[in-house]
């Protein structure tokens, strides 16, 4: 639960970011196309992160907060390349929540704190298949069930996707 509320926070810093009174809450390293990179703390609580918007999202009406794709480097807890999805609202814990990248599907457990939800890789060992899909392919869709409301299904541009990770194992020497 910590862990989700540190990176909801460091989320919200993100978009932040370019505002004065956050720029000391993420440090910019750059934006790849459809992906930005950040890097936030130091020594063994820093974290690096690259993190996209969706370019499409189904249905259109349905009302959310900030929806985006993250990949993050926790070198202080060993932690590299860890993807999460944030839908912008609460799952439904008992639907499942995926990620299709190409021909592959990756399923993602759902997690709620308060009012905001987020999923994790289910199998830790589909990891690097994760990783590989996303570094080769063109887009990624998230699907996810609210606790409220319809399916929905989020499209994510993967372009710069390498670039982006590149600086944040830069940054975060993983």
């Amino acid at each position: 639960m910590i862990r989700a509320v540190l990176l909801s926070s460091l989320c919200g810093a993100a978009l932040f970011a370019a505002t004065p009174a956050f720029a000391d809450a993420a440090t910019l390293l750059g934006v790849f196309v459809n992906w930005t990179a950040f890097s936030t703390g130091s020594g063994s609580s820093m974290t690096c992160y690259a993190m996209s918007k969706p370019r499409a999202m189904q249905p259109r009406n349905a009302k959310r907060q900030e929806v985006m794709l993250m990949v993050s480097d926790w070198p202080g807890r060993k932690i590299k390349n860890e993807v999460e999805i944030l839908p912008g609202y609460e799952y439904k814990t008992t639907m499942p929540v995926s990620l299709g990248i190409g021909g592959d599907k990756f399923e993602f457990f759902a997690r709620n704190d308060g009012k905001s939800g987020s999923a994790w890789l289910r199998h830790l060992a589909d990891n690097d298949k994760l990783l590989s899909a996303m570094q080769a392919g063109v887009s990624a869709v998230a699907m996810g069930t609210p606790a409220k409301g319809a399916k929905t299904v989020d499209t994510y541009g993967l372009t710069g996707f390498s670039d982006a990770m590149a600086k944040v194992h830069a940054a975060c020497q993983s």
